[in-house]
C-alpha cells in the first residue's frame, strides 16, 4: 500500500502545461503571468489591490514595513503558529509579544490580548490557525480602541471566510502564503492584501530592491528593499490553482466530515473545531490524549504507510525566543496544545477509503 503524507498538491495537467508555456516563452520572472495573478487574487478580494510575492514571510515583513513597524514598538501575536511569524517582527526590529491561546479555537484569546497592551504596542497579528479564522470583530474592536495597525497572519485561510465575507475581503493588511502545503499552492509564493492607505507602487519597491524606475531608462533607490519578487513561473501555477479554490474546500470539507464520523471518541483524542462555515479545513488537527508519546505516536503510524505532522510546538519555547525571557509556563494553553497536536492527512487529492485506513490505523496504535 502506498504511502500517504499528510498533504499533497493537487496540480492539473492543464496547470503544467501553462507553466511549461511559461518556459518557452523565455520569460520566467516577473511579468505578465504575476501581474494576470494579482489581477485575479484582486478580483477575489472585491478589488482591493494585492500584491504577489516570493513568500508569505516576505509579505508579513513588509506589511510590518508599510506599517511603520521598527525598533521600540510593540506586536501582539499567538506563540501557537510557525515560527515566521514572530521572526518577522524580529526582523524589522520590534518586539514580539506573546498573548495566549483559546484553547476552544486554538487562536490568539482576544481577552489576553487586552492583557498584554502596553504603550509601546503598535500592532496585532492574528493567525488562523489551521484556516480557522480569529475573530476579527473583537480584534478590530481592540485595534480600532487603541488606534493600532492589524496585520492578519492569514497564511492558511485562503478560502475561509469570516461572517460570509471571504478573509481578505475587508480589514488592514492581509498576508497569505502558497508554500506547498496551502490549499492554493504556487510552489512557494504569497500575497499581501493592502489597505487604502497604502501606495502599491511602494509596496511594489519594497518588493524589489527599493528600485523607482523613469521613463527615460534611469532609476533612484531611496528605501531598502529585499528581493522578494513571485517568478511567472510560480503566477502560472496559481493562476491554475484559483479557479478550484471551492472545489478544494468542498473535498475538505467532505474529508472533515468523514473524519469526525470515524474518529472513536473512546481513544481519548481531542478534536479540532466543529466549523464547516469558516473555516477553510486548511489542515485535521487533533490532540493526543494527555501523557501520549507524540514520537511513538508519528513513528508507529509512519510503520503503516500514514505522515503525519505537527503544526506546531509553542514557539516561545524554541531557543532563539527563550533567550529572549520566554520560558515554560508563560502560555501553558498554548503549550498543552504544542506537545499534543498532531496534524492528520487532508488534501483534496484523498480517496474516501483513505479516511478509514488512517482511522484504523489511529485506533491499533493508541490501542497499544
Amino acid at each position: 500500500m502506498s504511502f500517504l503524507p499528510f498533504t499533497r498538491p493537487t496540480i492539473g495537467e492543464e496547470t503544467i502545461a501553462g507553466v511549461a508555456d511559461v518556459l518557452r516563452s523565455g520569460w520566467s520572472t516577473s511579468g505578465p503571468q504575476v501581474n494576470a495573478f494579482e489581477a485575479a487574487l484582486s478580483d477575489y478580494f472585491g478589488g482591493r489591490p494585492v500584491r504577489a510575492f516570493n513568500s508569505g514571510t516576505a509579505t508579513l515583513e513588509v506589511a510590518l514595513r508599510l506599517a511603520g513597524i521598527g525598533p521600540g514598538d510593540e506586536v501582539i501575536t499567538t506563540p501557537l503558529t510557525w515560527v515566521a511569524t514572530a521572526n518577522v517582527i524580529l526582523e524589522v526590529g520590534a518586539t514580539p509579544v506573546f498573548a495566549d491561546i483559546d484553547p476552544a479555537t486554538r487562536n490568539i484569546d482576544p481577552a489576553r490580548i487586552e492583557a498584554a497592551l502596553t504603550p509601546r504596542t503598535k500592532a496585532l497579528m492574528p493567525v488562523d490557525l489551521a484556516g480557522l479564522p480569529a475573530d476579527r470583530d473583537r480584534l478590530y474592536t481592540i485595534a480600532t480602541a487603541h488606534k493600532l495597525r492589524v496585520v492578519e497572519d492569514a497564511a492558511q485561510s485562503l478560502g475561509a471566510s469570516w461572517h460570509g465575507k471571504p478573509i481578505g475581503s475587508c480589514g488592514d493588511f492581509v498576508s497569505f502564503s502558497f508554500h506547498a502545503n496551502k490549499n492554493l499552492t504556487t510552489g512557494e509564493g504569497g500575497a499581501l492584501v493592502l489597505p487604502a492607505d497604502v501606495d502599491p507602487a511602494y509596496c511594489e519597491r519594497l518588493r524589489l530592491q527599493g528600485v523607482k524606475r523613469a521613463a527615460d531608462g534611469g532609476m533612484d533607490v531611496d528605501v531598502l528593499g529585499g528581493k522578494w519578487n513571485l517568478t511567472d513561473i510560480a503566477a502560472a501555477i496559481g493562476l491554475g490553482q484559483l479557479p478550484r479554490l471551492a472545489e478544494f474546500t468542498a473535498r475538505r470539507r467532505d474529508l472533515v466530515r468523514a473524519y469526525f464520523e470515524h474518529i472513536d471518541p473512546a481513544l481519548g483524542l481531542t478534536l479540532p473545531p466543529r466549523d464547516f462555515e469558516n473555516s477553510n479545513l486548511h489542515m485535521f488537527q487533533p490532540l493526543l490524549p494527555p501523557g501520549s508519546d507524540r514520537g511513538a505516536f508519528i513513528a508507529a503510524m509512519k510503520e503503516r504507510g500514514i505522515g503525519v505532522g505537527v503544526h506546531y510546538p509553542a514557539l516561545h519555547l524554541f531557543s532563539l525566543y527563550r533567550k529572549l525571557g520566554f520560558k515554560d509556563g508563560d502560555f501553558p494553553h498554548a503549550e498543552d496544545v504544542g506537545r499534543r497536536i498532531v496534524t492528520l492527512p487532508l488534501f483534496p487529492a484523498m480517496a474516501d477509503g483513505d479516511i478509514d485506513r488512517v482511522c484504523a490505523a489511529i485506533e491499533e496504535v493508541l490501542s497499544h
